[in-house]
């Protein structure tokens, strides 16, 4: 397994890569200081299973290093780990593409925990602000757009996913079935958590149970 851990403050940088490998002893970790040394890192190392990322670095306004990993690299998923703990930032992130959110002044067993969840194609968020988080602003701030809408959002190859995801398959399962590999069906997995607003794939199957999935293939584009 191999991490990037970008962080423009070398103290947190050492404490992070400790913490982690506590966890995972065998993992192999990369570091970066800004946007551009990590995705110069990303480009070298194609093996990156998860970039851990600070939204507040010099130089980077906003969500704009998110985004510009995320465009470059879309198949590593990102886990933000930031000073910020306003759930309002914590939602934009991961309408950004995010696949998790952690507070720095989290304790070590959570930080692994959003690994672990991350890596497993989970959308990665602290027990106290899911709340918040299960119900994300669209643009208009009215709320999460209709499940019809959402659903819409996705590939055709998101959507089959989806569908598989609802009977019960397992990452692994579903990357035998599509003949493509983990990571790629991860990738998947964090896109459709992201466009249907769901935090866990639980609530995919629940929030998708009345839907009528026969029509929606038919007639889905591409």
């Amino acid at each position: 397994m191999q991490l990037l851990i970008v962080d423009d403050h070398p103290l947190f940088r050492d404490a992070l890569a400790s913490a982690i490998r506590l966890a995972y002893p065998d993992a192999v970790l990369h570091e970066a200081h800004g946007i551009a040394s990590a995705c110069a890192v990303l480009a070298a190392n194609r093996g990156i299973d998860l970039t851990l990322l600070d939204l507040s670095m010099q130089g980077v306004a906003g969500f704009d290093g998110l985004v510009t990993i995320r465009t470059r690299f879309p198949r590593v998923p990102i886990l933000i780990v930031s000073g910020h703990e306003d759930p309002r930032i914590m939602r934009e992130a991961l309408q950004h593409g995010a696949a998790g959110y952690v507070p720095k002044a989290v304790d070590k067993s959570t930080l692994t925990r959003a690994i672990s969840d991350v890596l497993s194609g989970a959308l990665a968020i602290p027990p106290e602000l899911a709340q918040a988080a299960s119900a994300p602003v669209s643009a208009t701030g009215r709320g999460k757009a209709p499940l019809a809408e959402r659903v819409a959002r996705l590939t055709p190859q998101q959507l089959r996913v989806l569908m598989m995801i609802r009977q019960g398959k397992l990452n692994k399962q579903i990357a035998h079935e599509l003949q493509v590999g983990d990571s790629t069906v991860k990738a998947h997995v964090s896109e459709i958590l992201r466009k249907l607003e769901v935090i866990s794939r639980t609530q995919i199957v629940i929030e998708t149970a009345l839907l009528d999935f026969e029509q929606i293939h038919n007639t889905h584009p591409g």
